[in-house]
């Protein structure tokens, strides 16, 4: 059964948490994402440091998306089942399906791993949020998931919550 892709992640995960996480890069919230870290150049992640990870998070799991893409929401990364003492996220994750931060899901791209910022050109600024989220149990996803079944499986489980937005253009 075919159904609709969450176009706001970040207002679904607001409904159940209640402890804030800070998550920061190269680039500051509401910067100009690096381009080393877009479809123009290299398309690495970028380094991601967490804080905040509380006693009661069993494990954490991370969603980038452009909310302002021509077709809706577009999910670029699904990292989920990051260990609960993972404190940073380096540079270029491999594009793999398990990895030793996380197993990864696929994104719209369809694609396993990271797919970096490639606003259509003239398209103007697009925000790419990077969704952190703090989970009280442990969720059994293989790799390979889509977002609908990643938020499906996280409902009800959600402590806490972090966002970097970044932004790019072409």
């Amino acid at each position: 059964m075919f159904r609709k892709k969450i176009q706001d992640p970040l207002s679904e995960v607001k409904r159940e948490a209640s402890e804030l996480l800070k998550i920061t890069s190269v680039f500051g919230n509401g910067d100009r994402i690096p381009s080393k870290y877009t479809c123009d150049d290299e398309d690495i992640s970028p380094p991601l440091k967490i804080e905040g990870v509380k006693e009661n998070t069993a494990e954490l799991a991370l969603i980038m998306y452009d909310p302002d893409a021509p077709i809706g929401t577009f999910y670029h990364w699904l990292l989920y089942k990051i260990p609960r003492d993972v404190v940073e996220l380096p540079e270029n994750i491999p594009k793999e399906k398990i990895t030793k931060y996380g197993v990864q899901g696929l994104n719209d791209f369809n694609d396993i791993g990271y797919g970096g910022p490639c606003p259509p050109r003239g398209h103007g600024t697009h925000r790419y949020f990077f969704l952190l989220i703090a989970l009280r149990e442990s969720v059994d996803l293989k790799p390979g998931v889509r977002v609908n079944e990643l938020f499906d499986k996280i409902r009800g489980r959600v402590a806490g919550y972090g966002v970097l937005m970044g932004t790019y253009s072409r």
